[in-house]
């Protein structure tokens, strides 16, 4: 069961933590927060991934997950989101909320470590989920 940030990051550690490329993720959950599929959706170059809406949402979707972990890694080792991160999570926070599928945290994966933009952010406050 994922209840705490570093469960997800652990889940995701061996496809995100030490790549020399950034990677997008998704981790799907059911109702009482179980994994139930993680994977890659895209791989980007050793600055920046494109990750849409659509291909995030596609596969949790598809398989019925009822709560969404996103992910990806910062290949330089440097956990601060960037600009296009918060941008990006704005929109999958809108999109979760449309869709149903609450979005429980963004993390950032790097260096073997991982900062939770839910908890540093306050992002959640404004577009709530659940």
């Amino acid at each position: 069961m994922v209840d705490d940030p570093s469960v997800a990051a652990a889940a995701l550690s061996h496809e995100l933590m030490w790549q020399s490329q950034e990677r997008f993720a998704t981790v799907l959950l059911d109702i009482k927060h179980r994994i139930m599929a993680s994977q890659v959706v895209t791989i980007g170059t050793a600055t920046e991934t494109l990750a849409h809406p659509r291909e995030i949402f596609r596969e949790a979707i598809r398989q019925g997950a009822a709560r969404v972990i996103v992910a990806h890694n910062h290949p330089s080792g440097n956990l601060d989101p960037s600009p296009e991160d918060i941008q990006l999570t704005r929109q999958l926070l809108k999109a979760a909320t449309i869709l149903g599928i609450p979005m429980l945290d963004h993390l950032i994966l790097g260096n073997g470590n991982f900062t939770s933009l839910r908890e540093t952010t306050q992002l959640w406050t404004e577009t709530p989920q659940e």
